[in-house]
């Protein structure tokens, strides 16, 4: 027992024993044992009153001196109360460089609660989003941005996806929103003005489009005079430069039709999930296209362990399909296999294409999908192709919320896969090829 609990029952007990002495003498010991008691309780009251009355105006000088229990009651709260201010004087330095800091970023931070209530934002967000952090503060963010991407991204917890929607403060401006962890039961809604880089995207998008209508009317003019000259009877000098330049010809075209492809699939929106795709009938007619054609290639293999149908754009998809399987055999030998494969199940669908060719080394997969890259540049332009196909696929799924997952191995082989969302694939239409194999 602390010696100051010690010291307050004893010096208690022996008032009380005082005062009931003091009564015996008088013949009343019970009156003076009651008399001592209550004036016990009433001194006891009146420094409980004394110590409330010191919290309310912080003066304790009427404590600092002594031995006795309030003494200490005092000293234990004065060096709480010194630590706890000290602390919260730490804590507003920390918040207000915190608020300096975000407000210093160029980016809008909006701190949300569990409930995508706005707990705090930037001075960026105010700009960008037109959010106004007192009167706003504890609204629904997507109450003030009302935009239905933005509901499904805050609802989907995925902090990894991000997405571009209108700025409501400006006609022509566009924002990148993403979502990551903040703090317990908190997210950081993070904005950031992409309209310069979506200008010139579509800058880029417009040239390249009319820059390949403008090549093609030439092009066409030359292929032709080409074909003539090859079919009248060119002299036997001039056959193998013909032939030459027809090829060019034709591998300019190629570039041409996809170039105008990606212009196409970058300014359409979503494929429409109205329309039915059968994959494996895709996947069937692409085998016997390239075993029909001349020229000796890879063994191609069909594993459809699914029948369900996919929503979207047939002809994307093909091109898909196409693109994937000529680049397998473009880097498979002879001796080798391309395999196609096509599963669902309740999280979706994937349609993979794995070969047993030469493979990928690790720093290239991340570029694969970029416009003209080639991951073997000392290849002959006639061997291999323009570096368009992967970019092409990448911009195919996109369309129909679907990811493309790469995996190689040098000397092993590499595998792509393309994996489409559940809200993509129409289970109840399974088509009757479940199991064929080929």
């Amino acid at each position: 027992m602390p010696k100051s609990w010690r010291n307050l029952i004893l010096g208690t007990v022996a008032f009380l024993g005082t005062g009931a002495l003091i009564g015996w003498i008088y013949g009343r010991p019970e009156i003076g044992l009651l008399v001592a008691a209550l004036a016990a309780l009433a001194w006891q009251i009146r420094q409980l009153l004394s110590f409330h009355r010191a919290l309310g105006t912080r003066n304790f000088d009427a404590f600092r001196f002594g031995d006795g229990i309030w003494q200490q009651v005092f000293s234990r709260f004065s060096r709480a109360n010194e630590r706890a201010s000290k602390y919260k004087e730490r804590h507003r330095v920390l918040l207000r460089e915190i608020r300096k800091s975000t407000d210093a970023m160029p980016d809008g931070a909006v701190i949300l609660n569990g409930s995508n209530q706005i707990v705090m934002c930037n001075r960026a967000a105010k700009q960008l989003a037109g959010l106004k952090p007192r009167k706003d503060r504890g609204q629904r963010v997507d109450n003030i941005l009302r935009h239905p991407e933005l509901t499904e991204l805050l609802q989907s917890d995925d902090f990894k996806a991000s997405i571009e929607i209108e700025s409501p403060v400006s006609p022509i401006g566009w924002l990148n929103c993403r979502v990551v962890p903040y703090g317990a039961n908190q997210k950081l809604l993070l904005l950031r003005d992409v309209t310069e880089r979506l200008r010139l995207n579509k800058m880029r998008r417009d040239f390249v489009a009319n820059a390949s209508h403008e090549l093609r009317s030439p092009l066409t003019v030359i292929s032709g005079y080409l074909d003539s000259i090859a079919d009248d009877g060119a002299p036997e000098e001039w056959v193998f430069p013909v032939s030459q330049m027809q090829a060019q010809a034709r591998r300019m075209n190629a570039i041409i039709a996809e170039l105008l492809e990606l212009s196409r699939l970058e300014s359409a929106g979503l494929a429409s999930l109205d329309n039915t795709v059968d994959v494996a009938g895709l996947m069937f007619a692409a085998k016997k296209a390239y075993q029909s054609s001349s020229g000796e290639h890879a063994d191609i293999q069909l594993e459809i362990e699914s029948g369900a149908v996919l929503r979207g754009n047939s002809s994307q998809i093909e091109s898909v399909i196409t693109n994937l399987l000529s680049n397998a055999l473009r880097h498979t030998p002879a001796d080798g296999t391309v395999t196609l494969r096509w599963e669902s199940n309740k999280k979706g669908a994937d349609l993979t294409v794995t070969d047993t060719g030469e493979g990928i080394s690790a720093e290239n997969i991340p570029r694969l999908t970029e416009r003209f890259f080639r991951v073997d540049r000392g290849r002959a332009r006639e061997d291999g192709g323009v570096g368009l196909g992967l970019a092409i696929v990448k911009h195919v799924l996109s369309r129909h919320n679907a990811e493309l997952h790469i995996k190689s191995t040098p000397g092993q082989g590499s595998q792509f896969r393309c994996h489409f969302p559940a809200a993509r694939i129409d289970a109840s239409r399974d088509l009757d090829v479940a199991g064929a194999t080929g």
